[in-house]
């Protein structure tokens, strides 16, 4: 999973991220307002954290600059800011969760792991969209009830843009993150989604010219 982490305490911001990673989730670690909307005009994220009181602004700016631009990502607040109205702001605002300073890591862990499972379908090992169904454990997907043939690659590809539907993923993430680096040679996605669009059907991938891939929650057109 990938986390964007917004905290502008150094310390905190790093015994944060340090656990992050030992659970195994990847980390963009930011400790401004404009450095996060930065990151976020780039690939979106599995999961934001994000602290309310920033140097250049609110975190509640960056819940509102999100809904405005319909990027749909989970978010987890971290204040000190432990009043009602406070969390109800939060929550209201755009926020799945609220967790008050100071708190305990193994909380916050515990919090990131039910938030993963409710939105992306985690809690039973499958993602589904539109007839199409993928269970990660058996590397099995099939389409309408029929069993898909897919390459290790095509599989990754297609389970990084269920877990992502609606949010545009660029080549570069696909290539270095997905492919692991594979795909040394500048066509080798672009066979992949080839390949992927011929045994899913027409409706559920679409190319964004210059920047990458995005799979759609509604059915449009793919080119």
């Amino acid at each position: 999973m990938n986390i964007l982490l917004l905290e502008d305490d150094l310390d905190l911001g790093d015994a944060v991220r340090l656990a992050f990673e030992a659970e195994g989730y990847r980390v963009v670690w930011v400790r401004r307002l404009a450095d996060a909307i930065a990151a976020l005009r780039g690939v979106l994220p599995d999961l934001l954290v994000l602290d309310l009181g920033l140097p250049d602004g609110d975190g509640h700016e960056l819940l509102a600059w999100l809904k405005q631009e319909s990027a749909a990502v989970p978010a987890l607040i971290l204040s000190a800011r432990d009043g009602l109205d406070e969390r109800l702001r939060g929550l209201d605002g755009g926020a799945d969760d609220y967790l008050v300073k100071p708190f305990a890591l193994q909380e916050l862990l515990s919090r990131v792991r039910a938030l993963a499972r409710r939105s992306y379908g985690l809690d039973s090992g499958q993602l589904s969209l539109r007839g199409l169904l993928l269970h990660e454990a058996s590397m099995r997907a099939t389409v309408d009830g029929r069993l898909l043939e897919l390459s290790p690659s095509e599989f990754r590809l297609l389970a990084a843009l269920l877990k992502r539907a609606d949010r545009v993923l660029t080549r570069r993430f696909l290539e270095d993150q997905v492919l692991a680096g594979s795909a040394a040679e500048s066509n080798v996605l672009d066979v992949h989604i080839s390949s992927l669009r011929r045994k899913i059907g027409d409706g559920y991938i679409r190319t964004i010219r210059g920047l990458g891939y995005v799979m759609d929650r509604q059915s449009v057109a793919t080119r």
